[in-house]
């Protein structure tokens, strides 16, 4: 029975493992359809900041109470799963609470007795959680973009780390009430498990074959319900648990409101300044210039590989948006959505890419069809909500490159626009009068 057991176990442990792995790679090529950017400058300064922003979790302090919560769920949740060690040994060969032969016997009671405390932290972590965005009211977390999928996506997995807390103790508490009675041998301590959870079992005198059953369904649900939830990522927002840290790595490191320089206008305009080229020429088949450009972005391709991995790692926390000075006068745009939107579309690009196996053109772009050019030009580029976002995502970088194709490309600025461009043109300056008298403001 325990081969068939090992067998099954091993079975689910590739299983879990390679769906995981699977769905990982599917992520990685479709970021990898955006446009190549260097970022691997300052390197000491971008470990740094994944440091301190991925995994000190610095920018969840700016609302101390949402974020010693969340410190609880991310800490907790990790450091007890480095547990999954132990069940994997233990699943594989059949031994009981193999660390405790490795760690020895009181150290072994102290990481045990830590577990049971950061456990204890993760649920009141999640059930604070669940209230909180239930029944509490928080506005950014009840606007009518997260109605439907990402509402349930976020109550799920508040709910399976709930359940999986639960077995976890359940798991312990049948445990230690079998050593009590002799039947496995004693290794670990469980504070919590023995305050609350054992004066709960003893209550109905459960006999040792039940108590083992327990312990061991509690074991196998701890272990398939971690399985589940790692390959759940792929389909959820907390997809942003391991992507975080690369995001926060490729951060842009430059100060905020500083513009890049398009590639295709410099290689436009180094064009024309080569006294030899021939602006009439085909260009060589293959080479860079036979590359058509195209300023700015009106899909998914043509935004770069970071922007791409922002929309992945977008945690749907609405902080962009609430901070949105367009958004909280009643505009159309929302920060949170435009990443929400790009990553469906680069979706959507996926899943016809897995049909096709490759890329056949669908009728849709992500401006106009996911993005509407209203949310695009209600952005004021005050960069609030890059500078809200606890992962240093920015979804101002994509608004800006899908403008600058509208102006660029389509010429379908707004009218105010235009005049102002018109003016700088002829005046030199935005407004409506004669160069000479650009600097009479300062003899006033």
């Amino acid at each position: 029975m325990q081969y068939i057991d090992n067998v099954i176990f091993l079975i689910l442990l590739v299983a879990g493992f390679g769906l995981f792995a699977k769905s990982l790679q599917k992520i990685y090529r479709n970021i990898r359809l955006g446009r190549e950017i260097n970022r691997n400058d300052r390197k000491g300064e971008r470990w740094e900041t994944m440091a301190r922003v991925a995994m000190g979790q610095s920018k969840m302090s700016k609302r101390p109470v949402a974020g010693v919560l969340h410190l609880f769920v991310y800490v907790g949740f990790v450091i007890i799963n480095i547990e999954l060690i132990e069940i994997i040994v233990d699943g594989i060969f059949g031994t009981h609470r193999f660390l405790s032969s490795i760690f020895g016997h009181t150290f072994y009671n102290f990481f045990t007795a830590t577990l049971e405390v950061l456990a204890l932290l993760v649920v009141i972590g999640v059930v604070a959680f669940f209230i909180r965005r239930n029944f509490y009211g928080v506005k950014r977390l009840t606007m009518k973009e997260l109605f439907g999928w990402p509402k349930h996506d976020a109550n799920w997995i508040l709910i399976i780390e709930f359940a999986l807390m639960m077995a976890f103790f359940k798991m312990n508490a049948s445990d230690l009430i079998l050593q009590h009675r002799g039947i496995f041998p004693e290794h670990g301590s469980f504070p919590i498990s023995e305050m609350i959870f054992v004066p709960f079992l003893e209550v109905f005198s459960f006999d040792s074959g039940f108590l083992i059953f327990t312990e061991k369904a509690a074991w196998w649900f701890h272990f398939v319900g971690i399985l589940f939830f790692m390959n759940y990522l792929y389909y959820s927002k907390h997809l942003h648990i391991i992507l975080a840290f690369p995001s926060t790595w490729y951060a842009n490191l430059e100060k905020k409101g500083k513009f890049n320089n398009l590639e295709s206008v410099t290689k436009e305009i180094k064009l024309m300044m080569d006294p030899n080229a021939d602006p009439y020429a085909a260009p060589a088949e293959g080479s860079e210039a036979d590359v058509p450009s195209k300023f700015g972005a009106e899909d998914v391709f043509d935004l770069n590989q970071v922007q791409l991995l922002n929309a992945y790692s977008c945690t749907e926390c609405g902080r962009c948006t609430s901070v949105c000075p367009a958004n909280i006068t009643g505009k159309k745009l929302s920060p949170r959505l435009i990443l929400m939107k790009t990553r469906d579309r680069l979706e959507e690009v996926g899943r016809n890419i897995d049909k096709n196996g490759k890329f056949e053109d669908d009728g849709k772009k992500l401006l106009n069809d996911y993005i509407t050019k209203e949310e695009l030009w209600a952005c004021t580029t005050c960069n609030a909500c890059t500078e809200a976002c606890p992962v240093l995502l920015d979804p101002l970088s994509i608004i800006f490159e899908m403008r600058r194709f509208l102006v660029m490309e389509q010429s379908a600025a707004p009218q105010e626009l235009n005049l102002m461009m018109t003016n700088v043109e002829n005046n030199a300056a935005p407004w409506q009068y004669n160069q000479a008298d650009r600097l009479n403001w300062a003899n006033d």
